[in-house]
């Protein structure tokens, strides 16, 4: 099915990158305009020049935008709303790691991952939801994690702030519902993005192994045997953002490769 975005505009804020430009390529593919977000203005520019391969310069913008600035979540969400004329598409994407043993953890690196994963989707949240209510339709789309799921070791803040996530996707979900707007949450298990290198990397330092090591016990956790490509998140994203889910909300669905089950 194609052109299921037709005449939406979509707000993919981390979508210069990973799974949030999966999700944005697949947005655009499907008929959207599209504006990405990120901190870093080289990789904006270089997103948008991959995703006008799939649409025009006046299907994709960009702009940059640290999601920890509340008063620049307000006016990013403005800007998008004046220059595509609606956000009927918020992707909440951005997002950090850091892997610290629990009391290893200052609290300025433990409220700083808050800060970007939670933080961040709490104030471009607040700020779009008024203008969906007022068209009375709209599709939220958080990107949680399967560690939102359940407890992991050396990485209890990305942790925490994936299970605030999750909980606020359900609360706001339920105060929302009726208004013709819709909130849910991907949770995505090991992805093959710069995240998965940082994790390695980071677990390896914390347990005093090899990236290489951690990166194979990580695969024999999950039934499929390997880490997910960005793209196995877009369909999902699609369906979120489309019409065909107004059925559903306050959900947090996994695409793991069966991670669970391991």
């Amino acid at each position: 099915m194609a052109n299921r975005l037709v005449h939406k505009s979509a707000f993919v804020v981390g979508g210069n990158s990973g799974i949030g430009l999966a999700i944005a390529a697949a947005f655009v593919a499907e008929g959207a305009r599209v504006t990405i977000a990120g901190t870093n203005a080289t990789k904006n520019a270089a997103a948008v020049d991959q995703l006008d391969q799939l649409g025009s310069a006046e299907t994709v913008r960009a702009i940059q935008l640290d999601v920890t600035d509340r008063t620049g979540c307000f006016e990013a969400v403005n800007q998008v709303v004046e220059t595509s004329g609606s956000i009927d598409v918020l992707v909440n994407g951005a997002g950090i790691y850091a892997s610290r043993q629990f009391e290893a953890f200052t609290h300025d690196e433990f409220s700083r991952i808050l800060d970007v994963n939670l933080h961040g989707p709490f104030h471009l949240t607040q700020a779009v939801l008024p203008h969906m209510k007022s068209q009375q339709w709209g599709r939220i789309i958080n990107i949680g994690s399967s560690a939102g799921k359940w407890a992991s070791r050396n990485q209890s803040a990305y942790n925490v702030s994936k299970h605030g996530l999750i909980g606020m996707t359900r609360c706001v979900a339920v105060e929302v519902a009726g208004t013709g707007i819709t909130v849910n949450a991907l949770c995505p298990g090991m992805v093959e993005t710069d995240m998965s290198d940082a994790l390695e990397r980071e677990q390896a330092d914390a347990s005093g192994t090899t990236p290489e090591t951690v990166k194979a016990g990580l695969h024999g956790r999950i039934a499929m045997g390997r880490y997910l490509q960005p793209d196995e998140m877009a369909g999902l994203a699609v369906y979120l953002a489309s019409d065909e889910s107004s059925g559903m909300t306050g959900q947090s669905i996994m695409v793991d490769g069966g991670m669970v089950f391991v």
